[in-house]
């Protein structure tokens, strides 16, 4: 008989607080449902996702270090022909002031000595304003003397490298290299009096096709 006193009953099964049982709140169950974003999650703004471009083709680039593979300019072979013409000429205008007879020896002279001033500063303009580096990623070139301009060119923008070599340039090895790219600036760049300029023209269109690998670019697309 349950005692009027306590009103619980004695056959009823004491509560435990393990069989407790909470009312879940609507908000906080709200929150727990909201997936949470992953990591790798692409990022949601167009400033985020501009920022993870650009993180993206950094780690790309900056995948190889860049190294410096060639270095050269113009080289003093290259005037081996134009030295040769020039002693020629020379001779010739000294043996023509014998027979001529306006033409004295010292007007010969004076004339001789022009020209070799005046090749001379077309061979010291050429050699010390202009200088060529080659990288694992660009080609660089540099010209003016006093002013100095740079300009660089991706090696994956080169498309085609061609050279060419006179009689007397093949006999030292000496000659011009043309590279097309499709870069604005320099879309045909002409490289004079290159010294070995067959492993050279070589070396770039090496160097432009292992970087068109690297990114998996193909070379020639139909």
């Amino acid at each position: 008989m349950t005692d009027p006193a306590n009103p619980t009953d004695e056959n009823a099964t004491p509560t435990t607080p393990a069989q407790t049982e909470s009312v879940p709140d609507p908000l906080s169950s709200a929150a727990s449902s909201t997936p949470a974003p992953e990591s790798g999650q692409a990022a949601s703004t167009p400033k985020e996702r501009f920022m993870d471009e650009i993180t993206k083709k950094r780690s790309l680039d900056d995948h190889e270090e860049e190294e410096t593979l060639w270095e050269g300019g113009y080289s003093p072979k290259a005037m081996i022909g134009s030295w040769i013409g020039l002693a020629i000429l020379s001779v010739v205008i000294l043996v023509a002031a014998g027979f001529i007879e306006q033409l004295t020896f010292g007007i010969a002279l004076i004339v001789i000595a022009v020209l070799w001033i005046m090749v001379g500063l077309n061979y010291a303009a050429k050699r010390l304003g202009v200088q060529y580096e080659l990288t694992s990623q660009r080609f660089i070139h540099k010209t003016g003397i006093l002013t100095r301009r740079t300009d660089r060119i991706e090696v994956i923008d080169i498309s085609d490298v061609s050279y060419e070599q006179g009689p007397i340039q093949r006999m030292f090895k000496v000659g011009s290299i043309s590279i097309i790219s499709t870069d604005k600036s320099d879309p045909e760049l002409e490289l004079v009096g290159i010294n070995n300029v067959g492993e050279v023209a070589g070396l770039i269109d090496d160097i432009r096709r292992a970087e068109r690998r690297r990114r998996s670019i193909h070379i020639e697309q139909n």
